[in-house]
């Protein structure tokens, strides 16, 4: 029993926070500033499923191009550098691979 009387009690949760679309605006924003999904969780005290019904447009659908306009007013200097797609890094389409480096050609090259 006094083994129990030094553990620090867990808090209790609070309650999910219900989004407005004026915290989805702000949300895609973050998103461009890379600020992490962990942090954004913390700030608005939501679920994480939240940010993506956010991010897919199940929720709030017109946020997008309300923040695209909005972070182009905040962040002049970012807005022309800054990828306003769904995916959070630009994907490369084409991996060549280390086999360049030794002269071989890749197997795609090949046929």
């Amino acid at each position: 029993m006094l083994a129990f009387q030094s553990v620090p009690s867990i808090p209790a949760e609070r309650p999910q926070r219900m989004l407005s679309e004026a915290d989805a605006i702000d949300i895609w924003i973050a998103r461009w500033l890379r600020i992490r999904r962990k942090d954004l969780v913390q700030r608005y005290g939501c679920d994480p499923r939240r940010l993506y019904e956010i991010w897919w447009g199940e929720r709030f659908p017109a946020s997008r191009e309300k923040a695209i306009q909005l972070f182009a007013e905040r962040y002049p200097g970012l807005a022309d550098r800054t990828h306003f797609g769904y995916r959070r890094i630009p994907r490369v389409v084409e991996a060549r691979g280390q086999l360049e480096l030794f002269g071989q050609r890749t197997l795609a090259e090949h046929t």
